[in-house]
C-alpha cells in the first residue's frame, strides 16, 4: 500500500492527495505513450525521489506497469491494459461503437475491425463481419503481430524513432508469415515511414496469403493513436488498390469513433 511518508523536505503538491498519487502516476505513464522513467514522470509531480520510486515499485509489483528492455523505464503492463480494455468496452460505448462499425461494413461490403495495441501485438476489440460467405475468421480477442498487419504497422509508425528501430530489428527476425512479409528491419522501417507520411497503413498479403487490409488511426484527446480501425478482405474480392480507395470512409468512421470517446 502506498502511504504518505511525510518525509522532511517533501515537495509533493498539496493538491495531490496521497491516496491518488498512484493513479496520477498511472495516468502519466499512459499519457506518455512510450516507456518512461520515474524521474521523467516526477518532473510534473514534484514528489520526493524515495516516494516516486516506491510508487513505481508498488505498481510494478501489482502488475500495472512493467520494466522496459533498458531496465530503467516502465510501460503499461497487462493489468493496466486490461483495465483500459474494460473501459473502452463499456456497454453504452460498445453499442454506439458497433453502430458505426455496422454502417462502415455496410458501405464497404467487407469485415471491419477495431484493434488495440498490446505488449506483443494487436488485439481485436470489436469487429463486424462481411455478409459474404467467403470470409477470413479473426474473432474478437485475436492477437495479431505488429509488423505484418495494417493495424500493427500503423501503431509501430507512431513510436519514437529509437523504439521503432529497436522493434523493427527484433520483429523481422521472426519467422515470416508469407512471401510478402518484411524480412529485414530496413524494409519494415521504410514501410513505416510511408505509413507516417500518408496517415494509414497497408497489409498486402503480409499477414495472411490471400488477404489485404488497410488501417487508419483512432486518436485520443491528445491526438495520439489509441486504437486502429481497419477493413480486410480476400484479395480475389478486394485488391490492395480497392482497399486504398476505402481510406476516406475509414477516416470518416474513425472520426466518429473519436467523438464517441471524447464525449463519453
Amino acid at each position: 500500500m502506498i502511504t504518505d511518508d511525510n518525509e522532511t523536505g517533501s515537495t509533493a503538491p498539496a493538491k495531490v492527495p496521497t491516496t491518488l498519487r498512484a493513479l496520477i502516476v498511472l495516468e502519466k505513464v499512459a499519457e506518455a505513450g512510450v516507456p518512461v522513467t520515474p524521474t521523467e514522470v516526477n518532473q510534473s509531480l514534484k514528489l520526493t525521489k524515495a516516494t516516486i520510486h516506491r510508487i513505481f515499485a508498488s505498481l510494478e509489483e501489482e502488475g500495472f506497469i512493467q520494466r522496459d528492455i533498458d531496465g530503467r523505464s516502465y510501460a503499461a503492463s497487462s493489468r493496466l491494459r486490461n483495465l483500459a480494455f474494460g473501459v473502452v468496452s463499456s456497454v453504452r460505448l460498445r453499442s454506439a461503437r458497433r453502430a458505426v462499425l455496422h454502417s462502415l461494413a455496410e458501405k464497404l461490403g467487407e469485415t471491419c475491425n477495431i484493434a488495440l495495441p498490446d505488449r506483443d501485438g494487436m488485439i481485436y476489440l470489436d469487429r463486424v463481419e462481411t455478409k459474404w460467405p467467403l470470409r477470413i475468421q479473426l474473432p474478437i480477442g485475436t492477437r495479431v503481430p505488429f509488423h505484418d498487419t495494417a493495424s500493427g504497422k500503423l501503431y509501430l509508425s507512431t513510436l519514437a524513432t529509437s523504439h521503432r528501430e529497436r522493434l523493427a530489428k527484433a520483429l523481422t527476425q521472426e519467422e515470416p508469415q508469407t512471401a510478402n512479409s518484411h524480412r529485414d528491419a530496413a524494409s519494415l522501417l521504410q514501410d513505416l515511414k510511408r505509413t507516417r507520411i500518408r496517415g494509414y497503413a497497408e497489409d498486402n498479403e503480409e499477414f495472411m496469403e490471400g488477404m489485404v487490409a488497410v488501417a487508419v488511426p483512432i486518436l485520443d484527446q491528445n491526438r495520439r493513436l489509441l486504437s486502429t480501425l481497419s477493413v480486410h478482405a480476400p484479395s480475389q474480392r478486394m485488391s490492395i488498390n480497392d482497399a486504398r480507395d476505402a481510406v476516406p470512409e475509414l477516416k470518416e468512421a474513425a472520426e466518429q469513433l473519436q467523438q464517441l470517446l471524447l464525449t463519453d
